[in-house]
């Protein structure tokens, strides 16, 4: 299937894949509100034999089919580790070494 993949410009490391280039009508208003202004990044042949990076390919593919389009967020690892301080050992840990 060939996808199209927009980048969100209010929403960082979240992308848009559409079923069509710019078939933004299956979109929700909430959901053009909440990305915002998109910017076109990729096209590309998408099957059930390639891997994504950060994607679940059949997951991908099932959604655009059904709805035409697939959001992508980031990674919950890329925010939690943007949100929270470092982790630091306690002095008990310190102790027990």
């Amino acid at each position: 299937m060939q996808c199209f993949v927009y980048a969100s410009l209010r929403k960082a490391d979240s992308y848009l894949w559409l079923a069509r280039r710019d078939g933004f009508d299956v979109l929700s208003e909430s959901l053009v509100l909440l990305l915002g202004e998109l910017r076109f990044v990729l096209e590309v042949q998408l099957d059930d034999q390639r891997k994504l990076p950060n994607e679940d390919t059949e997951q991908v593919l099932e959604h655009l089919r059904t709805q035409g389009w697939h959001l992508q967020l980031p990674p919950k690892e890329t925010l939690a580790t943007a949100n929270h301080p470092a982790y630091k050992h306690s002095t008990r840990d310190d102790r027990d070494e």
